[in-house]
């Protein structure tokens, strides 16, 4: 008896649809929260607002991108061109709001595109269960929608997508992209016409968005494994090829290449940390995906170029290696976890019952302390009881007051009734279906994110966001029609600005501001300057709760201010 090199073996019981309203469900609930209510926080979160604000109010141009005279960290454009234009079509919403809502749009079509790909990569034969005698194994198809609903509940219980995937950021567009270009790569051998032009236009707005060495690598390593598959043609591949030298030729054009490798010594300090966030940024997918590349070890030795699990390891390789080689390394992984999704979910039709009660288990503890945590900390500050979570928040925070928000509080409490409900289902007796050990990380996850936007978002707004500070800065200076700048960053500018409804000027010999914000670690360069001489320094300035967020007001002499 030869032996196959599958180790899936599942029956046609085990392939039961999820139900459509849950996955969706889901989907929707974490996508929106998060995304709908709450500041831009720091970091750049708040400055790429900055950057679609500038363009939509003209101070920019659609390729030469400047806030306050600073050109943003990433050459990227597709995001910010997007936040502006919805910026100026919904003039009656809240400028962050507006500009969020074609990132919402992307999120939705990026967990389509890898649900998607995970279904075509499942239909691959060397991917398909193993055959039973008699018959009762299960049909491919259902075998993939299975595998793909396993996938998409993975990804939704990576820890490292909560936060920067809710962004107004690049790398939140760039994600989506990442998993066009998966998608369009897995449909090669079943729709080749649609699967190029899914890769091509994938490529293109990855390219655009800010990652165009990124776009290449991942082109030239697609077109690789597509040239070794039987179902290649000639022609086929001077059209990838075609579109390569396509997105090469844009890149220049547009300016797009722009050397942001790190040094060796930022590598290193680099090495040291990058373990520790990718197990907590990773998980819990990563356990996943090294356990499938384990049980599927004899096709890596039989069969080397099986699409379902090269493609997803190249797509991981690549994007773990630039974001360990780039400035940003937690929100560059973020492109790593549609492939590792993919690759997870190649582990779930190999679990014994063992194995998959283990899962079961761990993410109930895992998520349901998390829950209980946040729930603790919420009572703390309404009743004061206990005391000390409460006394943890108004240290951390200053000047915070906590007030009730009954809407907030439903949803947390709905959000923490279906988990238990959810937690009941499974421990109960049902029919066996791959996908069951997913539903708890998945739901789990988003019931965590939800209890975070809704009971601990006051606190977190305050603390992350650059309102209160703003708020604080008109107290001293007054409503005023410019603020001149010297060092300040992108953030502390776009924030300001922001919230403020400040215009920051760049500090020179024209410039005719009357007061003046200098970021506290370019003081010595501003003592030094020729302009020293026409301001007076007022007071050091503190962003509430961060000690390293620190400005100097000054405002001009009085016998050198303008009529």
């Amino acid at each position: 008896m030869v032996k196959t090199p599958t180790p899936a073996i599942v029956s046609s019981q085990a392939v039961r649809r999820l139900p459509h309203w849950l996955l969706l469900s889901l989907c929707f609930i974490y996508v929106f929260a998060g995304s709908m209510a709450r500041d831009p926080w720091k970091s750049m979160d708040i400055a790429s607002l900055g950057y679609m604000l500038s363009l939509a109010d003209g101070s920019s141009t659609f390729f030469h991108l400047q806030l306050a005279g600073i050109e943003p960290e990433l050459d990227a454009y597709l995001p910010y061109w997007l936040g502006a234009i919805s910026i100026q079509l919904l003039p009656g919403l809240k400028a962050d709001l507006a500009a969020r809502i074609p990132f919402v749009i992307a999120n939705f079509a990026g967990l389509l595109c890898l649900w998607q790909a995970i279904y075509f990569l499942a239909r691959n034969p060397q991917a398909q269960p193993v055959a039973f005698a008699f018959g009762g194994e299960a049909n491919p198809k259902d075998y993939a929608r299975s595998l793909a609903d396993a996938g998409l509940l993975g990804y939704l219980a990576c820890l490292g997508l909560a936060v920067p995937s809710h962004e107004l950021t690049p790398m939140a567009f760039q994600l989506q992209t990442v998993s066009l270009v998966f998608m369009g790569s897995a449909l090669l051998p079943f729709h080749p016409g649609k699967g190029m032009l899914a890769w091509a236009v994938g490529l293109l707005l990855l390219t655009i968005s800010g990652a165009p060495s990124l776009s290449v690598v991942i082109g030239l390593g697609t077109l690789w494994m597509w040239a070794r598959h039987p179902q290649a043609k000639p022609l086929q591949l001077v059209g990838f090829a075609a579109v390569l030298v396509m997105l090469l030729l844009l890149s220049y054009g547009l300016d797009l290449w722009q050397w942001r490798i790190l040094s060796v010594k930022q590598l290193a300090g680099e090495w040291r940390q990058f373990p520790e966030l990718m197990v907590w940024y990773l998980w819990p997918a990563w356990p996943l995906a090294v356990w499938s590349i384990w049980r599927w070890r004899r096709l890596w030795t039989q069969q080397i170029w099986s699409q379902h699990l090269a493609l997803p390891v190249f797509l991981l390789v690549t994007t773990v290696v630039a974001s360990l080689l780039t400035e940003n390394p937690d929100r560059t992984l973020l492109l790593a976890l549609p492939s590792l999704a993919a690759l997870a979910a190649f582990a779930i039709p190999t679990f014994s019952r063992t194995a998959g009660a283990l899962v079961d288990w761990f993410t109930l503890l895992f998520f349901s302390t998390g829950a209980i945590i946040i729930w603790v900390v919420w009572i703390s500050l309404e009743t004061g009881v206990p005391e000390q979570p409460a006394l943890n928040v108004y240290k951390l925070v200053p000047g915070y007051v906590h007030q009730f928000n009954f809407v907030a509080f439903v949803l947390a409490l709905v959000a923490s009734v279906l988990w238990v409900k959810l937690v009941v289902w499974r421990v109960g007796r049902h029919p066996a279906a791959i996908w069951k050990s997913m539903v708890l990380p998945a739901s789990g996850g988003v019931a965590c994110w939800v209890l975070l936007m809704t009971l601990w978002l006051p606190f977190l707004d305050r603390g992350l966001s650059y309102k209160a500070w703003a708020e604080e800065l008109l107290e001293r200076t007054g409503q005023t029609d410019c603020i001149s700048h010297f060092g300040l960053d992108r953030n502390q500018i776009a924030g300001l600005g922001y919230h403020a409804k400040l215009r920051f000027e760049p500090l020179s010999q024209t410039a005719r501001c009357d007061w003046l914000l200098v970021n506290a670690p370019s003081q010595g360069k501003f003592e030094q300057s020729a302009h020293r001489a026409l301001w007076t320094q007022v007071e050091r300035f503190q962003r509430p709760g961060d000690k390293k967020d620190v400005v100097l007001i000054y405002r001009r002499n009085p016998e050198q201010a303008h009529d």
